[in-house]
């Protein structure tokens, strides 16, 4: 918890300091022991800095990749697999990273821990939940297998958001609905609302979230951290994979960054 520094004075009264919280307290010894009173105010920094929680990063390798006419998470993309390009694109900010996937064997060449459905037959709720369950820090960022290109810059602001502002769900929101698969969630109260909703036989993925507190993004926040606008981009077609990789290859030209 950081230093603590305690003095006493000759009358008696000592001054607590535990980082930016300063406590007076009066000791009055006895025989034997000391007993202490609170006789003083907490005083804060005004300035809080908001540290983003432990995060585990679950990206999920399901669906049917019927449009795609292959597995897509598997698909080749610039010379390697797209989900191996995804993790790899969120592993600097991960503090943990898993796959959930109900085809683990061909998922270990990750060298990740993987996880096949807690709850089966439940749809991308029950995916979600999976997601989330098999994780151990209090924050979790889902993100689908089959989106090239997925933003660590984007996860670390919603969850810089989730802690400072107490959210439950820090989640992006378009014209076409909520983007639930690019998203972080605190583990504590999102399990038992997905639980719930199960347990009442509801489908679809965000039919829990009247039970927490959903922070969604701005606009403004989302091209902050996204200026490109691809980050919720998935691919669900062999045309759309060939159009994000010209996108990735560019990308990755001299001056561009990373791809």
């Amino acid at each position: 918890m950081g230093g603590m520094e305690v003095g006493v004075s000759g009358g008696g009264v000592a001054v607590v300091v535990v980082h930016a919280v300063t406590i007076k307290i009066l000791i009055r010894k006895t025989n034997r022991e000391y007993i202490i009173f609170f006789i003083g105010s907490f005083s804060f920094n005004k300035h809080k800095h908001y540290n983003p929680a432990m995060l585990s990063i679950s990206v999920q390798a399901g669906g049917q990749s019927s449009r795609m006419g292959e597995d897509k998470a598997l698909k080749t993309f610039l010379g390697r697999p797209l989900i191996q390009r995804v993790v790899e694109r969120l592993a600097p900010i991960a503090d943990e990273l898993i796959v959930t996937t109900n085809r683990p064997d061909d998922y270990r060449f990750l060298n990740l821990r993987l996880f096949s459905d807690i709850k089966p037959d439940r749809g991308a709720l029950g995916g979600l939940y999976t997601a989330i369950a098999s994780a151990t820090h209090p924050v979790v960022g889902v993100i689908a297998c089959d989106m090239p290109f997925a933003s660590s810059t984007l996860i670390e602001t919603m969850n810089k958001l989730l802690v400072k502002e107490e959210a439950d769900v820090v989640i992006a929101k378009s014209d076409e609905g909520y983007e639930p698969l690019h998203a972080v969630y605190r583990r504590e109260t999102c399990l038992p609302a997905i639980e719930s909703a199960i347990a009442a036989d509801q489908w679809k993925v965000i039919a829990w979230f009247p039970q927490v507190k959903v922070r969604v993004l701005t606009l403004e926040e989302i091209k902050s951290a996204d200026p490109e606008g691809l980050a919720f981009w998935n691919v669900n077609t062999p045309e759309e994979f060939a159009k994000a990789e010209k996108l990735a290859t560019a990308q990755s030209a001299p001056g561009r960054g990373r791809d």
